[in-house]
């Protein structure tokens, strides 16, 4: 079995896997585009100078990477970080290993120190984005409902349109993200 590392090292860096996108890859860089970092502490500075690197595993369908992949661009770009990116589908061995609540929730961010340990990870989201996609859910008729597929799908659109243009969900991301990481390096 390969180490993390090791599929670090093959993986694709973000920006050529953003670049290659074939499905919500203009909602991806309508984040990217307007997304800013305006943070003037020196959590970066720590994060630049411990130098993670980070494996993100995705698929380009999913909503929640549309988002969360767009953010974390930019925080690398702030800092300088390696990022490279691995689909989730292609080898079902790695995400195994950081599974949520059972499932192969997706995007997972693993840390990595210079010698290629894991020290933390993050994801598939920020826990206000959980609570407010939990709270929609709440809303959805019974899944033997006849209407439930079609209301599903209409909420699942509805929130990436969201994720889109919600400045506040891009920064819970953001914080998120960045909270992770701090923790991690510690």
């Amino acid at each position: 079995m390969k180490t993390v590392q090791q599929y670090f090292e093959t993986a694709t860096p973000i920006e050529q896997y953003m670049d290659e996108m074939t499905t919500l890859k203009e909602e991806a860089f309508k984040i990217y585009n307007n997304f800013s970092i305006q943070d003037d502490s020196n959590d970066l500075q720590l994060v630049k100078d411990k130098s993670p690197h980070i494996l993100v595993i995705t698929e380009n369908w999913c909503g929640d990477a549309m988002i969360n992949n767009s953010i974390l661009r930019r925080l690398a770009e702030q800092t300088d970080l390696d990022v490279r990116c691995v689909l989730r589908d292609e080898d079902t061995d790695l995400i195994d290993q950081f599974l949520t609540n059972g499932g192969r929730a997706i995007p997972i961010y693993v840390f990595l120190n210079d010698a290629g340990e894991v020290i933390g990870k993050w994801g598939p989201r920020a826990p206000e984005l959980q609570q407010n996609v939990m709270n929609l859910r709440s809303e959805l008729p019974d899944k033997e409902d006849p209407q439930f597929e079609q209301a599903q799908k209409d909420l699942y659109q509805g929130i990436n349109e969201q994720y889109t243009t919600n400045e506040k969900f891009w920064n819970w991301v953001y914080n998120s993200q960045k909270a992770a990481l701090l923790d991690a390096l510690k």
